[in-house]
């Protein structure tokens, strides 16, 4: 699929009768990378940062929607900082939306050929409240959000700069990165540069995608972080360690190999 064509949302079981499940914290955290491209529309109710995972990270949250939604209110400013050319300026019409917008779980929220290798809606619903539990999106806007965190669709690039309150990595650093340095999962980081820049995560598991020469290539490196994320979200038992994760990936028929100690590249063909 098109990385740029947006799609409809697909509907999940939810857990709970209140909406979308909360969950506890499971043994293995993957920090995924977002997709600027976002899935339009759901079936949640409008934006609660008290449903979102990670509460520390509210008061940041808070200020930044306001100051996106209220730099929708102008327009050419919002596309001077948001990078964005006249035709994507409905991603502006949804920031002023943020508020009051429906909501989706992140996994459904996020496109892109990342998201499509994962490839959410195919799994099973034990496999999907796995993959909630499991797997984290880091997020321009909220820092970082679970899986089955309701959001809303909303442009903004872990690069960018909001004209009130300067850039991202000077908002976000002093809260996302105590947050997500207490963690206690094994933490796998997926994360692209923008967003490990957003806040180091020392105790983490990097892993990247080369060729067999050690290049890095920017398809196959969303492709086959993808499929690492769906192996792990469908593994009945958590990797703990590089070492397990290591295996797991080899389960699924990808090549992991240890770069040190908390390192491992995932080797394309």
């Amino acid at each position: 699929m098109n990385p740029s064509r947006k799609r409809k949302v697909h509907p999940v079981v939810a857990a709970t009768a209140g909406g979308w499940p909360c969950l506890t914290l499971a043994g293995v955290l993957v920090l995924l990378p977002p997709s600027e491209t976002k899935a339009i529309g759901g079936e949640g109710a409008p934006l609660d940062l008290d449903a979102l995972s990670f509460p520390e990270l509210n008061p940041v949250r808070d200020k930044l929607v306001s100051a996106l939604a209220d730099l929708a209110k102008d327009v050419p400013a919002s596309l001077k900082a948001l990078d964005i050319s006249e035709r994507q300026v409905d991603e502006v019409h949804r920031n002023a939306a943020l508020r009051t917008s429906e909501t989706t779980p992140a996994l459904l929220r996020y496109t892109g050929v990342l998201y499509d290798n994962l490839d959410f809606p195919s799994l099973k619903k034990v496999e999907k409240e796995r993959a909630f539990r499991r797997l984290a999106v880091a997020s321009a806007l909220f820092g970082v959000v679970r899986g089955g965190d309701p959001v809303p669709a909303y442009r903004l690039s872990g690069g960018s700069a909001l004209p009130s309150l300067g850039s991202l990595r000077t908002v976000w650093k002093p809260s996302l990165e105590p947050v997500l340095r207490e963690a206690d999962e094994f933490v796998v980081d997926l994360r692209s540069g923008a967003y490990s820049s957003l806040a180091k995560v020392p105790h983490a598991v990097v892993v990247r995608v080369v060729t067999t020469e050690g290049k890095v290539v920017s398809h196959f490196n969303k492709a086959h972080k993808g499929l690492l994320a769906r192996a792990i979200a469908t593994a009945s038992a958590e990797p703990g360690d590089l070492k397990g994760l290591v295996k797991l990936a080899k389960k699924a028929g990808l090549t992991m190999v240890v770069t040190g100690e908390k390192t491992a590249d995932l080797i394309t063909g």
